[in-house]
């Protein structure tokens, strides 16, 4: 027990007990952790995201990029060529002279559902292409830029 009462028969004062009772600070410690638990996952559902545009200081080009662009009705071209999902991968390594170490530029139009968009990604992934980089809208920090003006800047890999 925390805390015990001993016998003193020299009147009614109890004597001090100097221990410290830490039972109200660990049922305070569980409740906060089941709130938490409880909480947490709660936090990470159904949440709609409007992501911004990157206003990172762009990489720069390499002197002869790869582009791979994902358009609207779902086709895929490197560079401006326009190229099959099956032969994607070849098409990539006769480019690249076979170097899985050379970056690929991916690009997607807005429209493009995420799924498709990384099914394209994974087809990359499998031809032993690792070095993806992302290509957007390249926009000015908001205190560089006037209310309401973005950045006409295109095509900036981030």
């Amino acid at each position: 027990m925390a805390g015990g009462i001993r016998e003193n028969h020299s009147g009614d004062d109890l004597a001090e007990n100097h221990e410290i009772n830490v039972t109200p600070f660990i049922d305070v410690m569980l409740v906060l952790l089941i709130i938490f638990m409880v909480a947490a996952p709660l936090a990470t559902v159904d949440v709609s995201v409007d992501l911004p545009a990157s206003t990172s200081k762009p990489v720069e080009r390499p002197d002869e990029p790869v582009y791979v662009t994902l358009k609207e009705d779902m086709s895929l071209s490197i560079g401006n060529e326009t190229v099959a999902r099956g032969t994607l991968g070849a098409d990539i390594d006769r480019l690249t002279k076979g170097n899985r170490d050379k970056r690929i530029f991916l690009r997607a139009d807005k429209a493009v559902e995420y799924g498709a968009f990384m099914e394209v990604m994974n087809l990359l992934r499998d031809a032993g292409y690792l070095k993806i980089a992302l290509v957007g809208l390249e926009t000015l920090a908001s205190s560089q830029l006037s209310p309401g003006v973005e950045s006409p800047v295109q095509g900036t890999p981030q």
